[in-house]
């Protein structure tokens, strides 16, 4: 069988050069962000900076014999082929080095052949590559949940945290996601994700990772999510947006997550200056063709957006030198004229 499949394996050279998910980001001249296109978001992390007890819960709840082990868990390995035989393919059984194969390789089909495929090419990672930078390929592809890939990401999504800033408890909450990111996700299950992660805790010091101080200590921590919205706030969204069509026109729609930065020849200061003047333009014309009637009756506010210092309201009294208004936050202002 290895000799059927050998030749279809892949070069493991380009392994450590495979691309990571990230959102197109585009630049001004002189450096400023002014827009970010894609929903994916991996942010690669060396091994030297992955906290240990970070490592020990992805350990303790993927594979504790990572280190000792050749790519392959035989004892995974027969449950599998069981499984498969019997028509009942529930199990994974897959090592880390395995998890790497086929998160960068494979398909998610569940057939014999792909998990020999499967297989095979861990020995050869584990052949080529050293434990650590295994890890490292692993912990930066693996899918975490709200489109974070890998697990900086995920700090940086699920706690605005960066790793060294994580608790042992939000460390293993991370490192309990990679099984099922739905089903232990703690934004949309909490009550799972708190038995996933309370079990990994439980497994870090079954294996002697941590103390029972840190373990009674963690298990006590609630869920403190601390969601970062990753929308960027399109400074100049007309500029923008020509940019990002004109990059889909040429190159298509796979430009969106390619991570790529894209830098125009327009400078900030520049581009302020034209959308100041433009608006201001824009202002001097409405004043000077008087009011037009309201914009609408009934329709909720939340449907409006504000524009440059206009800001949608709705009229709930008219005196005789103001008018009342609610702003869309709810806050009543009174507007003398």
């Amino acid at each position: 069988m290895y000799l059927y499949i050998a030749p279809s394996l892949p070069d493991i050279n380009h392994l450590q050069k495979a691309p990571l998910e990230k959102p197109l980001q585009i630049y001004t001249k002189d450096n400023i962000l002014i827009a970010e296109f894609g929903e994916k978001l991996s942010i690669p992390v060396q091994y030297a900076n992955i906290p240990p007890n970070l490592i020990h819960a992805f350990l303790a709840a993927e594979d504790s014999s990572f280190f000792e082990h050749n790519g392959v868990s035989f004892k995974g390995l027969g449950r599998v082929a069981t499984e498969t035989l019997g028509g009942a393919y529930q199990t994974g059984g897959s090592t880390i080095t395995m998890q790497v194969a086929k998160n960068y390789y494979l398909s998610p089909e569940r057939t014999l052949r792909r998990k020999l495929t499967e297989i095979f090419l861990a020995r050869k990672i584990e052949q080529n590559l050293s434990k650590q930078d295994i890890f490292t390929l692993y912990v930066n592809k693996i899918f975490l949940g709200k489109n974070a890939y890998g697990i900086q990401a995920a700090a940086r999504i699920y706690y605005n945290k960066t790793l060294d800033q994580l608790t042992l408890a939000e460390m293993a909450m991370i490192a309990g996601l990679p099984k099922a990111p739905s089903k232990y996700n703690p934004v949309a299950n909490p009550e799972r994700a708190l038995e996933r992660r309370n079990w990994i805790l439980g497994r870090m010091l079954q294996l002697g990772y941590i103390q029972q101080s840190q373990y009674e200590a963690a298990i006590a921590e609630p869920i403190q999510l601390q969601l970062r919205n990753r929308k960027v706030l399109t400074k100049y969204p007309y500029l923008a947006e020509l940019v990002r069509q004109e990059l889909v026109s040429k190159l298509g729609n796979n430009i969106m997550n390619s991570g790529l930065k894209v830098y125009t020849t327009v400078n900030s200061h520049r581009q302020e200056i034209a959308e100041e003047a433009v608006r201001k333009g824009l202002e001097a014309y409405d004043r000077r063709h008087g009011w037009r009637g309201a914009e609408a009756h009934d329709k909720p506010l939340k449907d409006f957006f504000t524009i440059a210092n206009m800001y949608p309201a709705k009229v709930t009294k008219v005196n005789n030198s103001s008018f009342e208004a609610i702003l869309k936050d709810g806050k009543t202002v009174t507007v003398p004229w």
